[in-house]
């Protein structure tokens, strides 16, 4: 029986040992905190969950202009609609208990992890507590002691949270996303550091549960690594919305005070909240841990470098998941973790497909991509024609009182395969699977615009710009 040994319980380590599993192989998973990582910890799970009860306070701030309102104590009824001007909903319309808010995110996160050792035991995978260090390419030792000897080893040990001189989260005022759910209660103003994935969601969570928020940011536009349209369009709500957003600046200093968090900006200027949240980036928890004394080469930036099979310079070694910076994504992570299973033990395997990969960012409207980009498309790199739809014109989304957003689909010319796209609506996270269908399986806009959609939906709105798409040769890209 062929020994497998997984250092970390994260989605790479997790899926991994489930895959050994189901193959025979007699499978000990290492792990630190918790099975699950970051992920169900500390950062997906738990941000999502806390998104979760914010956008359902953002479909309730419109709700007025679909006819509903609100009665107050005194006995009249109000509009529920205030987001124009930025205003915060009336005080006497709801509030949101943060405490309860906060310990929810806290126990599903922890239901999510037993639910998800609780599989790994039924399948036979032995959880042990500790932290390893490789001390050959076939063995790790446990802080406890205890060794784990193994024909290979996965090492997936995630990332933590970066920190920079002067940026440092002190737990109290000033904090990471690993800390915000122990806070006392809604912060009055936040100031979030950083304009990425994690910081635009946050902002706008913390907005819609009625924080004032700036957002500092030391790019041109918030979500530089996203669509720029959609990322138009997630300003343009800022805005709207009251968010604050302070561009080409950056963050030099974050402490604080007896009142609240003061940040200091690289112009001289400061910005005065209650709290600060540094959302800079994450680091890989790669060093210490014996890879590189044992021969496992680690990049610049102390990740683990892995070919598309996930294997690592040494051959018992394999890696998987945020540690390799492939793509920080836990899908990518998962399948990272189960190639590299597959492979190790003999199966018929894929290597990864990074063009593939779908992605999303949980702010309100949501953004979700894949395949080529729009940037490629631009700097010439890809040939495509490009169509974006406006959600406005979708019956489904009128009817719901929605006007942000967009689809957009890139096809090759001639051909008119799929080559990418991007949706900007609510669920768009749901929405993208069908463009994703589309790219994997080198489907065609014909395709795409003979299948049914029902009507009224979102999802027509995929196959009308696929229509519109039809037909188009070679020549410039069409917006």
């Amino acid at each position: 029986m062929t020994r497998i040994g997984i250092i970390g319980g994260g989605p790479a380590g997790y899926e991994a040992a489930m895959v050994a599993a189901q193959l025979g192989a007699d499978v000990t998973i290492v792990d630190r905190d918790g099975i699950g990582g970051a992920c169900v910890l500390t950062d997906c799970v738990p941000s999502k969950t806390l998104i979760a009860t914010a956008n359902l306070i953002t479909r309730m701030s419109t709700a007025g202009g679909l006819g509903v309102s609100l009665r107050g104590p005194d006995g009249l009824t109000r509009p529920m609609s205030w987001e124009e001007g930025g205003s915060l909903p009336p005080p006497d319309f709801f509030c949101v208990d943060m405490g309860h808010v906060y310990r929810r995110v806290l126990d599903l996160a922890s239901a999510q992890s037993r639910d998800i050792e609780g599989g790994l035991s039924r399948a036979g995978v032995r959880v042990v507590r500790g932290e390893g260090l490789l001390i050959s390419e076939h063995s790790v030792v446990l802080n406890t002691g205890a060794r784990v000897e193994a024909d290979f080893l996965l090492f997936a040990v995630g990332t933590q949270p970066r920190v920079i001189h002067g940026l440092e989260p002190d737990g109290n005022r000033v904090v990471n996303w690993t800390q915000i759910y122990n806070l006392p209660g809604l912060p009055e103003h936040l100031i979030v550091v950083g304009s990425g994935v994690t910081g635009v969601e946050f902002a706008s969570a913390f907005r819609a549960l009625g924080s004032r928020v700036t957002l500092v940011s030391s790019r041109e536009r918030v979500l530089p690594g996203e669509d720029p349209d959609a990322a138009e369009v997630i300003e343009d709500v800022f805005r709207r919305r009251g968010i604050k957003v302070i561009s080409q600046t950056r963050a030099v200093s974050a402490q604080s005070t007896p009142t609240g968090a003061q940040v200091g900006l690289n112009n001289g200027r400061t910005i005065e909240g209650s709290h600060a949240l540094l959302a800079i980036g994450s680091v890989p928890r790669t060093h210490g841990i014996g890879l590189e004394p044992a021969g496992v080469r680690l990049d610049r930036g102390g990740y683990i470098g892995v070919d598309r099979v996930s294997r690592t310079s040494v051959p018992s070694i394999y890696a998987a998941g945020d540690c390799t910076g492939v793509l920080p994504l836990a899908s990518v992570a998962a399948m990272q973790g189960r190639i590299a299973m597959w492979h190790a033990l003999g199966e018929a395997v894929q290597p990864l497909r990074l063009d593939v990969v779908s992605s999303s960012v949980f702010t309100d409207p949501e953004v979700a991509s894949v395949g080529v980009t729009q940037a490629q498309v631009d700097k010439r790199e890809v040939t495509a024609n490009v169509v974006k739809l406006p959600l406005s014109g979708n019956a489904r989304a009128k009817m719901q009182g929605l006007r942000d957003g967009f689809v957009k689909i890139m096809a090759r010319p001639g051909t008119g395969t799929v080559l990418g796209g991007v949706v900007v609506s609510p669920r768009a996270s749901e929405l993208i699977l069908a463009v994703t269908i589309a790219v994997q399986n080198a489907l065609t806009v014909e395709q795409l615009t003979h299948t049914f959609a029902i009507y009224p939906s979102m999802s027509g709105s995929i196959t009308e710009a696929a229509r519109q798409l039809m037909g188009h040769g070679p020549g410039p890209a069409l917006h």
